[in-house]
């Protein structure tokens, strides 16, 4: 090992159909901002959506919590 953190994977599941009510992907849970800039995150900026992702999951209404 070099030393280096390996890149959080993407949470993407391949359901890729927003829902209108939340404004969340019904697949994996993230936002439009949060899918189209996961290729250009920083390593802490993907842990970040990782962790939220987490939240939301546990959030019954599986409403958009902002951070």
């Amino acid at each position: 090992m070099n030393g280096e953190a390996e890149e959080p994977a993407s949470p993407c599941v391949g359901v890729c159909k927003m829902d209108p009510a939340t404004d969340l992907c019904r697949g994996c849970r993230r936002t439009l901002d949060e899918i189209a800039g996961w290729t250009v995150f920083s390593t802490a900026e993907k842990l970040a959506v990782l962790e939220w992702l987490g939240v939301r999951q546990e959030k019954p209404e599986g409403g958009l919590i902002s951070h």
